[in-house]
């Protein structure tokens, strides 16, 4: 199968699971989102209806005034009093303002109300991504993400400032002359009333062919972004193994979809607009036809027929309306519902609802640390059977063994990524689960060999350990480090950027700044997952150096293949297959003829 073959198989799996269950509980979950936002702003949404109904009151009254002033002329023919005429003018110059003024009102307030909405879906989204775990975003491409941000948000905010006004109006519209053509004449009210069946059964099948298209083409645009973003954030990949033509080609078959989903949709709406118009041209003939005949024979004046027709005008416009603006009402339906599922997602290390506090810090400014019981996996696959492990405050311990043996496990459950499927991590005996985030941020900072650097200074990237941290205070960190010296070096020095993720600066020169972030901000407990892997062997040395200064005294957790940085530690665990099978100093486990010993050893070849 062929990779676009896929993404289309993705994207038609993706469309038939929504289709199944948009009738039922998205449905529901969209409406509670959109219910939520509004809830504030209930008196704006107030005053917003009962300007729109004002509005479309005094486009009522014009036609009728209409009406009553025709039936009027052969009375003033007779009598040459202007008077009631003068009148009826007036009363149809007040209407006529009074529907200006309110439109402009509510649509001026739907703005406002479309413009808080939108700030506050986004703000709500952005939080909620940054709070969804490591887990939801290794499935959930920045592609996908991007989509809910910008094209999603886009397609709500449009409904707000084009189409609700409009779908409000036409609904009030179609109730209000309905009414109306009612109390007029209710023997033309039913002859134009037999044109509301096949209108039903057309709007039947638009809302529910559309439906689908609009969704379709919501999936379609998503799985084009995805595949932009990920072909840009790995550019350096795509051109140096000549993957151009085959990305291009991708990138045609997912673009061809999205037009031919778009396609679908104006088709639907070239059938159900001029539907809708010859219903009301027809409906217009026969209520001319048979209301002529019924003037003719003094049945009903002239001026009710003439009236009839302007409320017949405005009673199909609604409709015509509605066709035009509901491929936006879909279009933000379906990118409500995504967002939706999106916020609905739980967080997999939610805050606590009591939050505990942990003791004060004794002479060892580190923590203790316990792994008590610790059962983890990823989906099937169970990582840590059993895990019990105590590491006492200001110990400094080195996890070694192969590939998948639950090293990066364990540091993921330490900085509290994951939370155990069963036992608990406790720091100074406390569950980590009862710490709020902020408080465990501030105790444990995880050190990873991705090093990511945020675009801005160098002195920017360094203060993120320390919010607010003083320019002599960031110098410290990277001299204490050994990184003040490629610092300085620099032609803007500590003001240099670093360009995007850092790219203007070599792996080493970025795990620098990352560790000198991390002195910085001093925490109790201080995790290194690989860190000093991307390092030549002059930095490796001079990072241990200032490693030892940053780890004096405090809890440490280092993971790294490189036995050289093992050293330093004050105990070893060997791991194998989430089980410690060796436990000891370096020098002991050196000393016997175990795992450790032999980890050694081919490390020392690889060098040689």
């Amino acid at each position: 199968m062929s990779v676009s073959d896929a993404w289309r198989g993705i994207a038609s799996e993706q469309e038939d699971e929504i289709t199944g269950k948009f009738s039922t509980f998205l449905r529901r979950r969209s409406r509670r989102l959109l219910g939520s936002l509004l809830r504030p702003y209930r008196g704006l949404v107030v005053t917003i209806f009962l300007l729109i109904v004002a509005a479309q009151l005094g486009a009522l009254v014009g036609p009728w005034l209409v009406g009553v002033g025709i039936d009027k002329i052969p009375q003033l023919e007779r009598t040459h009093d202007l008077w009631p005429m003068a009148l009826i003018i007036v009363a149809y110059a007040v209407s006529v303002l009074v529907q200006a003024v309110t439109t402009r009102s509510y649509i001026a307030g739907i703005g406002r109300l479309g413009g808080r909405v939108v700030l506050e879906l986004r703000r709500r989204l952005f939080a909620h991504f940054q709070a969804l775990p490591i887990s939801f975003h290794e499935h959930y491409t920045s592609g996908r993400v991007i989509s809910r941000q910008v094209s999603d948000m886009d397609s709500i905010s449009d409904l707000f400032d084009e189409s609700l006004a409009s779908l409000v109006a036409a609904v009030l519209s179609l109730l209000l002359v309905g009414g109306g053509m009612l109390l007029l004449d209710w023997r033309l009210a039913l002859v134009v009333m037999a044109g509301l069946p096949p209108l039903t059964w057309l709007s039947i099948w638009f809302r529910r062919e559309s439906a689908t298209a609009y969704r379709r083409t919501r999936t379609t645009i998503a799985q084009v972004i995805v595949h932009f973003v990920e072909t840009f954030g790995g550019i350096k990949a795509v051109q140096a193994f000549r993957r151009e033509p085959r990305n291009e080609e991708i990138f045609e078959s997912l673009n061809r979809a999205n037009a031919e989903a778009n396609l679908r949709s104006s088709r639907l709406l070239a059938i159900y607009f001029p539907g809708v118009t010859l219903v009301g041209n027809l409906a217009i003939g026969v209520v001319l036809l048979y209301g002529g005949y019924r003037v003719i024979d003094h049945q009903m004046q002239v001026g009710v027929l003439v009236t009839f027709l302007l409320y017949l005008q405005r009673f199909f416009d609604p409709l015509i309306d509605l066709s035009q603006f509901y491929s936006s009402f879909q279009s933000a339906g379906a990118a409500l519902e995504k967002i939706s599922g999106v916020l609905e997602e739980q967080p997999a290390v939610p805050e606590p609802e009591h939050p505990a506090t942990l003791p004060a810090v004794g002479a060892v400014p580190g923590r203790g640390v316990r792994f008590d019981s610790v059962r983890f996996g990823y989906r099937r696959s169970t990582v840590l059977p059993d895990l019990d492990l105590t590491i006492p405050a200001g110990q400094t311990v080195a996890l070694v063994g192969a590939t998948g043996a639950g090293k990066t496990t364990i540091a993921r459950l330490l900085a509290r990524i994951y939370d155990p499927l069963e036992g608990q991590v406790r720091l100074d005996g406390v569950d980590l689960r009862q710490l709020t985030d902020s408080s465990l941020r501030h105790e444990v900072v995880l050190i990873t060999q991705e090093n990511f650097l945020f675009t801005g200074s160098i002195a920017d990237n360094i203060e993120l350990g320390k919010p607010g941290a003083s320019r002599a205070e960031i110098v410290a960190a990277a001299t204490a480090i050994g990184a003040d010296g490629f610092i300085s070096a620099l032609p803007e020095g500590y003001d240099e950027q670093v360009g995007k993720s850092g790219g203007k600066l070599s792996a080493g020169q970025r795990q620098l700044i990352s560790f000198a972030r991390a002195f910085l901000a001093a925490p109790a407990v201080l995790v290194l997952d690989e860190a000093t892997s991307l390092l030549d062997i002059p930095s490796e040395r001079l990072v241990q150096s200032a490693l030892k200064t940053i780890l004096a005294g405090r809890t440490a957790m280092i993971i790294a293949h490189r036995l050289s940085t093992v050293a330093i530690a004050d105990r070893v665990l060997v791991l194998e297959h989430g089980r410690i099978i060796e436990d000891g100093s370096p020098d002991e486990l050196m000393a016997t003829a175990g795992e450790y010993s032999a980890l050694h050893a081919s490390w020392q070849e690889s060098l040689a």
